[in-house]
């Protein structure tokens, strides 16, 4: 429930009549076990592009969070990937995103004309992360579009949606200023530091493609796709 002042002073006695009404039962939290296969796959559509994935989560190969990340897989997506795969390679969009709280990150490129080229590109962000010299003003223009992810303007509907997730998941104001103190101090050693958990992902990293039948078959000789038909 989201409300001004006034209006909740109205509601709340009717959500907690409803709540006196409900019928008391024991309870226990729910514990999310997600069932992931670990096959790298290739789903077959009719398309004339690919989309192409790749991922791993970093809390199983003991990355630890740190603020850090959401400055530099930013500049790698508006750097490395935005010049080698939609650039170069031709794809409609590449990405680079990290969700905090499962510890997923993932790769993705958007009507792709490429495969292997693509994987290999997303395999070398390692490689480029450890070469890069990235200026101070480059970095602060990092750090600045951090924080206004984090800092983005919500209705009031979203702001209610935001602090109930934050309730249900257990995220208090501290943990959530720590992780904006860490953005706000990112430094050239994270990208250093960063480059060795992309190290495990392009050795331990689950690919999973979709295009067309021919484009996915092509790179399979050596059947280390699981293809699927989908549509």
């Amino acid at each position: 429930v989201t409300l001004d002042g006034d209006n909740w002073t109205q509601f709340a006695p009717q959500l907690h009549s409803f709540i006196a009404d409900l019928p008391a039962a024991p309870w226990q939290p729910a514990i999310w076990q997600p069932s992931l296969n670990g096959d790298n796959e290739g789903l077959t559509i009719p398309a004339q592009v690919n989309y192409v994935g790749k991922g791993a989560n970093l809390y199983e190969l003991g990355y630890k969070l740190d603020g850090s990340i959401a400055v530099v897989s930013n500049i790698l997506r508006l750097t490395h990937l935005w010049e080698k795969v939609r650039v170069q390679g031709g794809a409609y969009g590449a990405f680079c995103s990290f969700d905090k709280r499962s510890g997923v990150l993932t790769f993705l490129s958007y009507r792709d004309p490429n495969l292997l080229e693509t994987l290999a590109h997303y395999d070398s962000s390692a490689d480029f992360l450890r070469q890069l010299e990235l200026p101070q003003e480059e970095l602060e223009k990092g750090i600045i579009g951090a924080i206004s992810s984090l800092d983005a303007y919500q209705l009031p509907d979203a702001k209610g949606y935001t602090s109930l997730i934050w309730h249900l998941l257990g995220e208090s104001d501290e943990s959530r200023q720590l992780y904006r103190e860490q953005v706000l101090s990112t430094t050239p050693a994270d990208f250093k530091a960063f480059a060795e958990v992309l190290a495990q992902v392009k050795e331990q990293g689950q690919v999973v493609v979709m295009g067309a039948a021919e484009a996915v078959t092509a790179v399979n000789d050596s059947s280390w796709l699981k293809i699927t038909k989908v549509l």
